[in-house]
């Protein structure tokens, strides 16, 4: 097996920095060492296949994104990024694991949903996978199928408070679902929106002839997302599940989880990108069609509000624990356009799965956010979250050698073409300029990005079995 060492970098974890010298055997973290170590008296450097110099750069580790969707049928068609090509995106900008979510809708069989998500990711991925497990209907039948998940590594599962007919639940659903989870101690994910409520706005909203992109935002109120979340708490609190609520984007949800936490409940929150940077009025509100690149659920929230900011905050404060991207690409041409004429039928979904380390490095630029916290958000929680723990999200003897090499002098500008290797006509983030850049990536030892470009391959990416969260309590 190949060994690397990665040389005069300053190794970035959750909790410090330190200049040291990573060592890589084959797949694995061997060491990390003070610069300049030596082996059995020999110059390390000289003693090793392959010498990477991080001199004056970051060496921190791979990007976790716990939230993604590959290949997703949704809206009468599918998310454009296929398994290859997605990975291979998050490759480019630092994200070495990602975990997808296996679908099982009502009428459907848990198993071969899970069955099906395999069969689109095996040999195909460029980097690690795991999935979390979609139960669109909650039955008899998928209520047992949830008792052999943790044998299958899949511990957590998603709930769907919004979508009526495709994916969602009612109450006494979640409820029996947060029973059977609080028995197995899988970790309940949830979509906290109050589906019913949204399409009596949706429908009235496009009867009035409000039928632009912006008012997908206006059907999805905050206060809808606020009554989901406390519901999804309360629901948790009385079944003793653990409960982590998907894309975040309204400081009042943030403020039902704050509550909860603050009296002890094991409630978690994510937020992505979308929701710290954009807005209802300067994306979703943009001229004509334009908006529907930026048409997601939860939507984007109004910046006149305050949203972002109270974003931003959570982060620091630790209200919200960590950052993914719901990465659900699908192009303006054939899917998007869907939409013409009635914001209901826009494919939800952004890409963001190449830009999230970048994004939130700008953030580490702008003050919002300290390199410690940069990699505890984007790496480390999400590892020790989702049962990855010392496997991924460290840089640790033992580890996977999932390791990005980080230039904090360098820059990185978003858009189309050359820097976009989304599998999409177009880029939310276009237009971004990052002062910052991914320069090397290492999936367990094998250097799929460096100067020189693309190095990676459908098929070196693995399924990941996890264990349970290590947040749990």
């Amino acid at each position: 097996m190949a060994t690397t060492l990665i040389s005069g970098g300053t190794v970035v974890s959750a909790t410090g920095r330190v200049l040291a010298d990573v060592l890589v055997d084959g797949e694995t973290i061997a060491a990390v060492l003070a610069p300049g170590s030596t082996l059995l008296g020999h110059d390390l450097a000289g003693s090793v296949d392959r010498v990477i110099d991080a001199t004056g750069r970051y060496v921190i580790p791979g990007g976790v994104d716990a939230h993604t969707h590959m290949e997703l049928p949704f809206g009468g068609t599918a998310a454009s990024d296929t398994f290859e090509t997605g990975t291979r995106a998050a490759a480019w900008g630092g994200t070495t694991t990602i975990i997808d979510f296996a679908v099982q809708r009502a009428g459907e069989r848990v198993e071969d949903g899970l069955a099906a998500w395999h069969a689109k990711a095996a040999g195909r991925c460029a980097i690690d996978y795991a999935f979390h497990q979609i139960i669109g209907g909650v039955d008899d039948a998928s209520l047992r199928a949830m008792e052999s998940l943790v044998d299958e590594g899949i511990t957590s599962y998603k709930l769907f408070m919004a979508y009526p007919g495709v994916f969602y639940s009612d109450d006494a659903q979640i409820l029996r679902a947060m029973q059977k989870a609080a028995d197995l101690g899988l970790l309940t994910m949830m979509h906290a929106e109050n589906g019913p409520a949204i399409d009596v706005l949706a429908a009235q909203l496009v009867e009035a002839g409000r039928t632009d992109p912006y008012f997908h935002g206006i059907a999805r109120a905050w206060q809808l997302e606020e009554e989901a979340t406390h519901r999804a708490i309360m629901l948790a609190d009385l079944t003793k599940a653990p409960l982590y609520v998907v894309h975040v984007s309204a400081k009042q949800a943030v403020a039902q989880l704050a509550w909860a936490r603050d009296n002890g409940a094991n409630v978690f929150g994510e937020t992505c990108p979308q929701y710290l940077y954009l807005s209802l009025e300067d994306q979703l509100g943009a001229p004509g069609f334009e908006g529907a690149k930026w048409v997601c659920s939860t939507p984007l929230r109004s910046r006149e509000e305050g949203h972002q900011h109270h974003m931003w905050q959570a982060l620091r404060t630790n209200d919200i624990q960590m950052v993914s991207t719901d990465h659900c690409p699908f192009c303006m041409k054939g899917q998007k356009e869907l939409g013409v004429g009635d914001f209901r039928a826009i494919p939800n979904g952004i890409g963001s799965v190449e830009h999230r380390m970048d994004l939130m490095y700008q953030g580490v630029v702008t003050g919002e956010l300290t390199l410690e916290r940069w990699v505890e958000l984007t790496s480390t929680t999400p590892a020790r979250m989702f049962g990855l723990h010392g496997r991924k999200g460290v840089i640790a003897p033992g580890a996977d050698a999932d390791v990005v090499v980080y230039d904090p002098n360098g820059h990185t500008s978003i858009g189309v073409g050359e820097t976009h290797h989304m599998n999409m006509d177009h880029s939310a983030w276009e237009g971004y300029e990052i002062d910052g850049h991914v320069d090397v990536v290492l999936s367990r030892g094998l250097v799929v990005v460096d100067d020189e470009g693309y190095h990676g391959r459908p098929g070196h990416g693995a399924f990941v079995r996890r264990g349970l969260s290590q947040y749990l309590v």
